[in-house]
Parts: C-alpha cells; structure tokens; sequence
C-alpha cells in the first residue's frame, strides 16, 4: 500500500510539474514520494514504484513525442523509457545507500547520477537536450541564475537534491550527524539562493522586435509569386513596427532561396531596412554551391549582409551543417535547435557576445519548453536573447533570465512582440569553464555507486524498516 500511494503521488506531481506546460513549484515535490518510500522497502519495489511514477508522469508528453517531426519516434520511445529508467535508478540508489547509513552522500549521488547522465544524452542525441527538471524553472530568475556559474546542470541538480535531502533527513535508521548534515546543507542553499543578489545590467538596451506568423510555412520559394506575396507580407509587418525599434527576427526558414532569387530577398529587406534604420534578421533555406544550409539572414541598413549557417539539423540527412559563429555589429545569430546544445552559444558567451538574435520553429506544445531552453541558454552565457519561433512562443529575455516579452503564435495573422533588450556582459564563469559541474556530477555519482557496491560492516547494514 505504501509503494502504491507513494507512485500515485510521485506521478501526479510528475505529470503536473515537469513536461510541456510545467508549473515550477511542483517539481521539486515531485521525486519526494519516491525518495521516502525508496529506503523503506526492498531495492525491486523501489526500482518498480520509480520507473512506473515517472513513465506515468510524463503522460502529458507521450503524445507530443509521439507526433514530433524532430524526433524520430524509436529516440521518442529512448528518451520516455530512458528517463524512467534513469530515475528509477537514482531511487534505488539512494534507498540503498541510506540503508547502508550514507544518508548525505545518498542526497548528493542520486541526483549527481541523473544529472551526469543526462549530461552524456545531451553530448550524444542529434537533437540535444530540452524540457528536464532545469526547463521547468525557467520563469524563476531567482533560480536559473546559478547557471552562469554551474550551466544549467546546477539547476537540474538542485531540483532533485533537495526532496533528496529532505528525504535523507526523515529517513529511517540514521543517527546524529548523519540526519542532520541534510538539513545544514539545505539550510545553506536556501540562504545562499536569498541573499546572492545579482548586479543589474549596465550594457547598452536595444529595441528589439519578433514577427512570427499566425501559420506557419516552411521554406517557400521566394522566387515564386507565393513567395513574393509572403515577402510582401512580412515587409508590411516591418513598416508596421513602432518607432525606435532597432533589430528585428522573423522565424526560421521563411523562405527558400538559391544565388539567383537570395538577391531579390535581400533587395527588399534592405529597402524596409534603410527605410526604418533596423536590421532585420530572416530564416532561409540557402542552396548554394556547397549545398542547402540552413541559415539565418541578417540584412543591415547598410554594407553586405551576413549569413549565420544552423550548426545542429537533427536527423536531416538534405542540410549541411555550419561550423563558425556569426556576430554583426556585436549580435550574435543561432537558429532554433542549435539552442539545444551548449555549442556554439557558449562560444558567444566565451567572446563576450551581449544579445543573441534567434530565428525558430516548433510544434505548438513544445513552444514555451524550446524558447525557455533558449532563456537558460542565454543565463549560462550572459547574453539576452530574442527567439522568434513559428508555432511556438516568441520570446525576449535578457541575460538574468527575466522574460521581457512573449505571446504564443495562433489566432492572428502575425504576431509581434516589442522590448527594449539590455546588453548582458557575456563571459560567465560557465562560458569559460564550460561543464565543470556535470563532471562533478559524475565524480559524486561514482561515490555514491561505490559506496553501494562495497560490502558492508553487519553493523552497518539496514534492512528497509516500514
């Protein structure tokens, strides 16, 4: 009966707090029943009541991953399966080392072991890494700031370590320090989280605006009379920007071009471009000699415009992938799942890049997950970013993680978003250190699964106690 209640409970909280639509709080409760019940039955109910709260939980997404034209469907069944397993394990993990009286190292292995390996999906998925635990705090500023130190991978600790530590400190059979170390180390977080205060941004704002259409259509050749009529629509939208707006992203692969019709694009943006002094940046599909980039465009008032190649494609076997960053006049291009992957934005950060431009497109559902994934992005390397996605959620964020503007796309024939964007300062420790905190992660996992494995002392043996 405990192994039941703690599953439904822990699966609840899974399916409302984690997934495409999360709401925040409630995902650091849900691991708690789990993390409760793991010490005090046997290792197989444990492994069992995890994998079948998280699998549960995760309900909401079965239908999105299902569907998802960017993830194939045996990667979609990997990573509902994998993630349940993976937590499955981390519970069992931490029960068994409690048993064995390591009530603290069981707070910190358990989540280090769900966090590096996670770290090691992301390094090898085609199509990274987005809505895990780290996602789902997005909106709180307060707590994705750590990722300029740590990568987002601190956030994704935390979030698990605390219902671990809270656990350990009620757990049965632990005696003294062992109990109370738990509750210290929770006690420092939650002060440190209090009283770390963050210097507000002193870079240069930019008015920045985002157009994205109500329906969206992907690549159309602009050499054709659709696709002069939709150019013609984008640059009255661009005539309709109020005054001061300085930069301006339309989404993901707008348009087709190749060297032949890429001039006529290029012509009328430049003419809205010098018309409203603003640079416009715009999503293509360019064939070129070298082969079909996926790219963003940035057409400036003046001088020849630069072009930004996707670096991340996915499974598209049809597209070439680009190798160098693309700044101009200090901005910074990336195209939607390159945000997915800690290269290139690092590299931005590394250089010192304050405001990130990012033409996308998603999938409706997955919108508010995949602009949040550009928000943390942009914490761990200091630049506000401008996310501009197609059936998704446009979005502008500054380099602290606050959202300054955003709309879901639907029900209009476009939708515009407008926010004045500081400069943040780039830099971070996380951009020069990069994962140093995953790898942590991973030492603390390896102490932890040793210490599980070790024979233990009788005296020190701890069969579950109800």
């Amino acid at each position: 009966m405990k192994a039941i209640l703690a599953t439904l409970a822990s699966a609840v909280l899974f399916f409302f707090g984690t997934g495409l639509d999360p709401l925040p709080e409630l995902a650091w409760l849900a691991p708690l029943p789990i993390l409760l019940l793991a010490p005090r039955v046997h290792g197989g109910v444990a492994l069992a009541s995890a994998f079948t709260a998280y699998l549960a939980g995760s309900a909401g997404s079965w239908s999105y991953f299902w569907h998802s034209q960017s993830v194939p469907r045996p990667a979609a069944l990997a990573i509902l399966g994998g993630s349940a397993v993976l937590f499955a394990l981390s519970a069992a993990l931490f029960g068994l080392l409690v048993r064995r009286g390591h009530g603290f190292l069981a707070a910190l292995a358990a989540p280090a072991l769900w966090t590096v390996a996670l770290y090691v999906v992301s390094l090898l998925n085609p199509t990274g890494l987005m809505g895990t635990f780290m996602t789902t705090q997005a909106d709180r500023p307060s707590i994705v700031r750590i990722a300029a130190v740590t990568g987002g991978w601190g956030v994704e600790f935390l979030v698990l370590f605390v219902p671990a530590a809270v656990a350990a400190a009620l757990a049965p059979g632990l005696r003294g320090r062992t109990r109370l170390v738990p509750v210290v180390a929770l006690a420092a977080i939650a002060g440190g989280l209090a009283f770390w205060s963050t210097p507000p941004l002193t870079g240069p704002s930019t008015r920045v605006a985002l157009i994205a259409p109500g329906q969206n259509r992907w690549a159309v050749d602009v050499a054709t009379r659709d696709g002069q009529a939709l150019l013609q629509s984008y640059v009255d939208q661009l005539g309709r920007l109020p005054a001061g707006v300085k930069a301006v992203v339309l989404p993901e692969a707008i348009f087709a071009v190749d060297r032949t019709s890429r001039a006529s694009l290029v012509t009328a943006l430049t003419e809205v471009a010098r018309a409203r002094d603003l640079d416009v940046v715009t999503g293509v599909l360019d064939s070129t000699p070298d082969g079909r980039f996926n790219a963003a465009l940035a057409v400036a008032p003046s001088g020849a415009p630069v072009e930004y190649r996707k670096w991340h494609n996915g499974d598209s076997p049809n597209l070439r992938s680009g190798t160098e960053l693309t700044r101009f006049a200090g901005i910074g291009l990336l195209v939607c799942m390159d945000v997915n992957f800690a290269d290139p934005s690092r590299g931005y950060g590394d250089a010192g890049t304050g405001l990130v431009l990012v033409p996308a497109s998603d999938e409706d559902v997955d919108g508010w997950a995949h602009s949040r994934t550009a928000l943390l992005r942009g914490v761990e390397n200091g630049f506000s970013v401008a996310w501009s996605a197609a059936r998704g959620t446009p979005m502008l964020a500054d380099a602290q993680g606050h959202v300054l503007a955003d709309a879901h796309t639907g029900g209009s024939p476009f939708t515009v978003g407008v926010a004045d964007v500081p400069s943040g300062a780039g830099k971070t420790p996380y951009a020069r250190f990069g994962d140093w905190f995953a790898w942590l992660c991973g030492l603390l996992a390896a102490a932890g699964i040793a210490a599980a494995v070790r024979k233990p002392s009788s005296d020190l043996e701890r069969e579950p106690v109800a």
